[in-house]
């Protein structure tokens, strides 16, 4: 895929639209065409690109131990490579496991490799996620999220199940994913020095900076795979927009794409997907309801559609109806967070609509604040996003900004580990027995003022100790590094059996680890803060917070309660997750009374507690000393 090729032309949009003719003869973004999807599973395989290119690849990967492979979009390289390999006995006896940086990528991916193998899902395909394990004895593909390899690599430093580590989607750049690079690329050293199994790592992308990749993994060879491609038409707008949703996104392209009757067929046909990026959950949700709303007064013959939102906190089987086709008659139209850039393929999408927007965390080492801000993408984001588009014929792109404001993007994403808190970072490397975490071989260095502010702060926390010059982790640091949460909650856990509030402190952890979750519709202002008051707490929000979630849990969960009480029901059910999850670790760490499974609480269940309101205010501000 071009880095930064300029769109194709483009027909006219219609008259008096804010989009305008390209006039340029330029190059486009080309993209896979579906194979026959009634075709058998044998001859759809045979029917990617990449099969052509199987024996030169195997030959290649036999002898290599680090690869990097640059596939075009639709090579079939996620799917294909590790069943290549397995079917060659690259890799026997151990492991083979392949990391994505989401979940609904891992889970999708999984699933769609043993229905190729023809095999039961955790069976010889299986997938790990967190709060789900889907293998057994029997798995040799393993799809993973990349923290869950890295939360392996505690127990297991030498990764010694596997033998074979696919790093899918590097160009994402996340943490974790920077974090394995470093990780992996020391287990293969340290494999050769002690005599064990080597380690063979596969990096694959479809784009990304492949000088960098290949000089950091020991100058590896770059395996290039072609793929089939389309061209995608790209639109811009003539003017910038300061209000994308408001000032013309409802009243712009969306509303028109939905309006057009299926008898104009140089339009948008009735059985195109659309789908749109957008910037979080609650800017989705809203649009959602606005399309409904926009949906009930369509014109005659454009027919129904289904808006189906997808962003990371849904639980998984809600973001897994994004791959269910819609009714016969119906369009699909799927309101994204960047989890739809890469990684999932998703058929049936024709239209792509780009905000040009995405949040992104910020790290100020000079506060010790960090916060979701809303920023501009970067070309390979936007390339990405309009990719979409088009997998199964030719696509179209509307980009929600101008031709100029897309020329003064930044070429790649700047990786998250250089702008974000490193203190969980940190507090992982040490728990992986990384001897100096302040010289650790990242792929991009993050600043040495955020990796000083990281180490000052796991200090403080006690858990990092400095003797004879070192840095050491300490017994509290090991517990708190069981713990996948922000090095300040996993200290405020471990703390709380002396106060004897562990039952609220893990709700109103686990409440602070997930989006949120309370509904504030602008339009419903004042209601809302009526309804709130009968939960406000004079001790803060976190006593708010946890208010609410006791009386969530009395009514059973009921979503008629959560509606009324403008409380989110799909976030509230990932609270119960994430407690169940924090209570097990609290159970092996050893910190619940006795060996009682049920930790102790301070005001025996009641809704309002005010014996621990003190109690809980301290034991928060205790994690920090």
């Amino acid at each position: 895929m071009p880095h930064d090729p300029d769109p194709p032309p483009a027909k006219k949009f219609k008259p008096g639209s804010v989009f305008f003719r390209l006039e340029k003869n330029k190059p486009g973004m080309l993209l896979p065409r579906k194979g026959n999807v009634s075709a058998p599973i044998d001859v759809q395989r045979k029917q990617l690109p990449i099969y052509q290119a199987k024996p030169r690849l195997l030959s290649e990967l036999r002898q290599l131990h680090n690869a990097i492979v640059i596939g075009e979009t639709g090579s079939g390289k996620t799917t294909q490579i590790p069943q290549y390999l397995y079917e060659a006995g690259i890799g026997r006896p151990g492991l083979i496991a392949i990391t994505q940086p989401r979940r609904v990528a891992a889970i999708s991916l999984a699933g769609r490799v043993a229905e190729e193998k023809r095999t039961q899902l955790g069976k010889l395909v299986g997938y790990t996620v967190r709060f789900e394990d889907v293998t057994s004895a029997e798995t040799r593909l393993k799809f993973m999220t990349d923290g869950m390899l890295l939360r392996e690599a505690i127990g297991d430093p030498l990764l010694l199940r596997y033998t074979v580590v696919i790093l899918d989607e590097a160009h994402e750049r996340t943490v974790h994913t920077d974090v394995l690079f470093g990780v992996v690329k020391t287990v293969q050293r340290r494999r050769r020095e002690l005599s064990k199994i080597p380690l063979k790592v596969i990096v694959m992308s479809a784009t990304m900076d492949v000088d960098l990749f290949s000089e950091y993994f020991n100058k590896s060879p770059v395996l290039y795979l072609e793929g089939r491609q389309h061209p995608i038409q790209i639109y811009y707008t003539k003017q910038p927009q300061l209000d994308y949703l408001q000032d013309f996104f409802l009243g712009g392209v969306l509303t028109h794409l939905f309006s057009v009757p299926v008898a104009c067929s140089q339009e948008a046909p009735q059985s195109h997907d659309i789908l749109v990026f957008m910037t979080g959950q609650e800017e989705i949700e809203a649009l959602a309801r606005t399309c409904r709303d926009i949906a009930k007064h369509l014109p005659d013959g454009c027919g129904p559609m289904v808006v189906i939102p997808l962003y990371a906190s849904l639980p998984p089987a809600q973001q897994l109806r994004v791959f269910q086709p819609a009714p016969k008659g119906c369009r699909k139209v799927i309101l994204s967070t960047n989890i739809a850039e890469t990684s999932v393929t998703i058929s049936g999408i024709k239209y792509v609509i780009d905000t040009g927007m995405v949040k992104a965390k910020r790290f100020n080492p000079d506060s010790g604040l960090e916060v979701l801000a809303v920023q501009r993408v970067s070309k390979a984001q936007a390339w990405q996003r309009a990719g979409r588009a088009g997998r199964e014929d030719a696509g179209f792109c509307y980009r929600l900004y101008t031709e100029q404001e897309f020329d003064n993007l930044i070429p790649m994403t700047v990786p998250e580990i250089q702008r974000c808190n490193l203190a969980g970072v940190m507090l992982q490397l040490m728990a992986l027995g990384i001897p100096d975490v302040m010289n650790f071989d990242f792929m991009s260095k993050p600043s040495p003022e955020a990796i000083r502010f990281a180490v000052e702060h796991l200090e403080l926390l006690g858990a990092l100790e400095r003797k004879d010059g070192q840095v050491l982790l300490t017994a509290l640091g090991k517990k708190m590094a069981s713990f996948p949460l922000e090095p300040r909650y996993a200290k405020t856990i471990l703390l709380s059996p002396d106060f004897s509030c562990s039952e609220e402190v893990l709700s109103i952890v686990s409440l602070l680890s997930v989006d949120t979750v309370l509904y504030n519709p602008p339009a419903r202002r004042e209601e809302v803060l009526a309804t709130r008051r009968k939960f406000t707490s004079s001790e803060g929000d976190h006593m708010t917070l946890l208010n609410i979630y006791r009386a969530f849990k009395k009514v059973g969960g009921n979503k008629e309660w959560c509606r009324e009480n403008f409380v989110n029901s799909r976030n509230m059910g990932l609270v119960k997750e994430v407690q169940a999850q924090l209570r097990e670790i609290c159970l092996k760490v050893q910190i619940c009374c006795s060996l009682r499974l049920r930790l102790r609480s301070c005001a025996d269940g009641r809704l309002y507690l005010s014996q621990s309101h003190p109690r809980i205010g301290c034991l928060f501000m205790q994690s920090w000393t």
